[in-house]
């Protein structure tokens, strides 16, 4: 099973929401996100689905920020 969550920032901690699941979860950083992302899903497919038979696509859209400019 693949399950797909976007990722973001809303400015104060980082987000994950399922798309087409009802699964929201946030980390004060990227990698505590990720480890409650892990354990959102587990639990909202629990009864349904051993977590072994998940998959998970993250999905995001990140803006770099003060990088710069490509040059040719």
């Amino acid at each position: 099973m693949l399950v797909k969550v976007e990722v973001y920032n809303d400015g104060e901690a980082w987000c994950a929401r399922g798309i087409g699941e009802d699964i929201f979860t946030q980390g004060s950083t990227v990698d505590e996100l990720y480890k409650n992302i892990r354990e959102a899903v587990a639990l909202h497919f629990e009864d349904r689905t051993p977590a072994t038979e998940i998959d998970i696509l993250v999905v995001s859209e990140l803006k770099p920020v003060h990088a710069p400019a490509a040059t040719d």
